[in-house]
């Protein structure tokens, strides 16, 4: 028997309705979060507020459950590939969460979308093939993660892309944001995985 890819291992399997739905929901938050919840914040809070100056720490958040609920529950490439590109589209075009330095941040794009792919397959390819602990997954998919965004970064910022104003503000995106924002979502993301190894069991 063939060996299942990587990519097309789940958790569990849902009927094709639940799949579309669940699909349909990830790539919706996937998209949306990043245009609207900073702008929504913003509004409700008011733009100088504590929480509108973390609304990075509270998108990014929610981004990376969607990249790990993805890596739990979803099937196939062509469903991976949207979640994991949507997010850094979505946040550039909207310029709210990274501002002024939203230009500047396309030339981000590559290394995230290869950052976001990295979470999501080796959450499939250690916690689901491999059975690693879910702590020990997302620790080792956080710091790779991180790893390719901040190399990137690193490496972009050495050829000049960047201007010197902005380069600390983006040395702390590209690295320390990155990283609470995925811890975050791995606690939140704890609570599907549960569910799933419940509802498995009985």
């Amino acid at each position: 028997m063939e060996k299942e890819n990587v990519l097309n291992r789940a958790m569990r399997d849902y009927s094709k309705a639940l799949d579309i739905i669940q699909i349909a929901i990830i790539c919706l938050v996937a998209l949306l979060v990043p245009t609207f919840l900073g702008m929504l914040i913003k509004s409700i809070f008011g733009a100088n507020s504590v929480v509108a100056s973390n609304s990075q720490i509270i998108v990014g958040s929610i981004v990376n459950t969607a990249l790990i609920v993805t890596a739990l529950n979803v099937k196939g490439w062509k469903k991976i590939v949207g979640v994991i590109t949507l997010p850094s589209i979505s946040t550039i075009l909207s310029g709210y969460v990274f501002k002024t330095a939203s230009f500047y941040m396309a030339y981000m794009i590559p290394a995230i979308w290869l950052g976001n792919f990295a979470i999501v397959y080796l959450y499939k390819k250690l916690l689901l093939e491999k059975k690693w602990n879910y702590f020990f997954t997302g620790i080792t998919a956080i710091v790779t993660k991180v790893a390719i965004i901040f190399g990137g970064f690193s490496i972009l910022n050495a050829f000049g892309i960047f201007p010197a104003k902005l380069v600390q503000n983006l040395q702390t995106a590209m690295s320390t944001t990155q990283a609470i924002t995925a811890i975050i979502g791995m606690i939140i993301a704890y609570t599907v995985y549960f569910a799933n190894k419940r509802s498995i069991k009985e």
